[in-house]
């Protein structure tokens, strides 16, 4: 079967995008993908009421032959309650969450890369830029994978991250961390992200395919 792209990193309105979402999953549905997750950005501020709304659209993407999955992006949350948040973001029905990791382009507080890795119950920890071996440790451990991003300013660590995640075993995806149509990613720009992190083939295949795949099946979208 044909491999076809999975993102699981996004943004709409809700967040900082530029897209409501019924919009994103039909753009990224005729850009030929199988599968998108919708991360806005959320805190204790909108979370209750973020999820729910991106689930209404995500709910009827069936008729596109896509899966649209309803997420979150734990963003800038104190570390002492990024557990906390967790629990929140799924209790509204998050079924994918993420944690903004370290990155050098934001102020993201330190200690965030650790809380996620030590989450079993956080799915991807989105460019961990300050990537430490003993979180990338902790990460494969409990099944959180590492995230190589598309995104200017973020994609700036790709190479450490995936040269760490190598050496203990993480797990690595390729998205996009979309906020607008530009941004929209096909399995050959992935590629090329996944290749300029020193990624080498037979790796680039596991970001892009079995990764993804192993995902969607632990999520119920097998």
């Amino acid at each position: 079967m044909r491999a076809r792209r999975c993102d699981f990193h996004t943004h709409t309105t809700f967040s900082d995008g530029a897209l409501i979402p019924m919009e994103l999953i039909r753009r990224v549905a005729v850009g030929d993908h199988r599968a998108v997750a919708i991360t806005d950005h959320v805190s204790f501020s909108n979370v209750e009421w973020v999820v729910p709304q991106v689930a209404k659209d995500c709910a009827r993407a069936d008729a596109w032959d896509i899966i649209a999955i309803p997420g979150a992006e734990i963003t800038h949350v104190p570390v002492k309650y990024i557990d906390e948040a967790v629990r929140l973001a799924r209790k509204a029905g998050a079924e994918l969450i993420i944690v903004h990791g370290e990155t050098s382009v934001e102020p993201v507080e330190q200690g965030t890369n650790a809380a996620a890795a030590a989450n079993p119950d956080v799915d991807i920890l989105a460019h961990p830029g300050m990537l430490s071996s003993e979180d990338a440790e902790a990460a494969a451990d409990n099944g959180v994978y590492l995230e190589l991003s598309c995104r200017k300013g973020h994609s700036r660590s790709n190479g450490h991250v995936a040269s760490v995640a190598k050496a203990v075993g993480a797990k690595i995806l390729v998205n996009t961390d979309m906020h607008s149509p530009e941004d929209i990613s096909t399995m050959a720009s992935a590629t090329s992200v996944a290749r300029g992190a020193g990624q080498d083939p037979e790796a680039v295949r596991e970001a892009l395919v079995t990764n993804t795949e192993a995902l969607l099946r632990k999520l119920g979208h097998a």
